[in-house]
């Protein structure tokens, strides 16, 4: 048995003692199951080809028909299994800007009314993002004071969804992207050679990166290789990213312009979107989404597959041609005894001889 385990490892049995009683098998190679007749001796008869091959069938069904039974109890089974397949798609992880501004229209106001905040624009344009492509990988992280890690890199769409559906509460006034960036880029680990990897930060503002943790951010975008996108979500009349201010250009005075400055310093492929709107929101994720179409490995889970009914199946086979030929056989036998009964009742006529003498030359 551990050599068959060998030679088919993915095939397994739920009660493995029972395939002990598998050489019952072998019994219809020693007993018949059709009906012996007394015979003076059959060597005077000629070979018969058809007899020989019905002989080896009937004995071949009676094998199944055991052995199929015996496995059949044992329960027999196709372990579940990992298969890795190639499709398209992309490693991303998303950083949520979850600040107070965040909770404010386009307009820099307060929502009222039909009205979306800049929170619920894109919280309603990643949900619609996150599963247009079976094979893409989601990370989740939100950062205002402190980042907050909401579900990691999974293939798991829906919790993904559930995840960007569930960052509804209001921010903290404070916006600490550092860290933010420093717990998304964590979340790609150790990846296979070739897989496109996205880093989308969707935020509205930029807090001061101390030039420490910068030195730390480099080395980390230098290891993990990430294209990096940048959703910023302008509300409207204030400084673009690429305004440069009157007075002194600062990263205090302006925080959104170096920090774009700094993320084109970082050596890694990047690009920022400026929306100041939910349309604008939604037209930079699709063209996110066309850019990152390279090939990606996953991982499709087989689940245990139950043999029980094939083995059933080979059982009722070989039973079937089992009664098909005790019910030939019994037909045959009754044929033969009603034409014996009738040649008994009606026999022949005896010619030649003294009984056969016609009537005339009698006379």
């Amino acid at each position: 048995m551990t050599r068959v385990a060998a030679l088919f490892p993915s095939l397994g049995v739920a009660t493995p003692w029972l395939l002990w009683l598998l050489p019952l098998a072998l019994l219809p190679l020693l007993l018949s199951v059709t009906r012996r007749s007394a015979v003076s001796s059959v060597a005077a008869a000629p070979e018969d080809p058809l007899s020989s091959g019905l002989r080896i069938a009937l004995t071949a069904a009676g094998m199944l028909a055991v052995g199929g039974l015996v496995l059949a109890l044992a329960g027999p089974y196709r372990a579940g299994e990992r298969v890795t397949r190639t499709g398209i798609g992309a490693q991303v992880s998303m950083l949520i800007d979850r600040s107070g501004s965040m909770n404010e229209t386009f307009a820099g106001r307060q929502p009222s009314g039909a009205e979306e905040s800049k929170a619920m624009a894109s919280r309603r344009i990643l949900r619609d993002f996150v599963g247009e492509r079976a094979h893409d990988q989601f990370a989740v992280t939100a950062f205002s004071t402190a980042p907050m890690l909401v579900v990691p890199m999974t293939d798991r769409h829906d919790a993904v969804r559930a995840a960007v559906a569930a960052i509804d509460r209001p921010g903290l006034d404070y916006t600490n992207v550092a860290r933010g960036l420093g717990m998304a880029l964590s979340q790609f680990g150790a990846g296979a050679p070739g897989v496109s990897r996205a880093l989308l930060l969707v935020s509205d503002g930029a807090a001061v990166i101390d030039p420490r943790i910068q030195a730390q951010l480099r080395a980390e975008f230098a290891r993990v290789q990430p294209n990096l996108y940048w959703l910023f979500l302008r509300t409207k009349g204030s400084p673009s990213i690429h305004d440069k201010p009157a007075g002194e250009d600062t990263p205090q005075a302006a925080p959104e312009r170096h920090l774009d400055l700094f993320f084109k310093s970082l050596g890694v492929p990047y690009r920022a979107f400026e929306a100041e709107g939910a349309d604008a929101v939604a037209n930079a994720v699709r063209q996110i989404e066309a850019l990152e179409r390279d090939p990606i490995p996953y991982t499709e889970e087989r689940p245990r597959r139950d043999l029980t009914g094939w083995a059933y199946g080979v059982a009722a086979l070989g039973l079937l041609l089992l009664v098909l030929a005790k019910l030939a056989e019994t037909d045959f036998v009754r044929t033969s005894a009603h034409a014996s009964s009738r040649r008994s009742a009606h026999p022949a006529p005896v010619t030649g001889g003294a009984a056969a003498v016609p009537k005339r030359a009698a006379a």
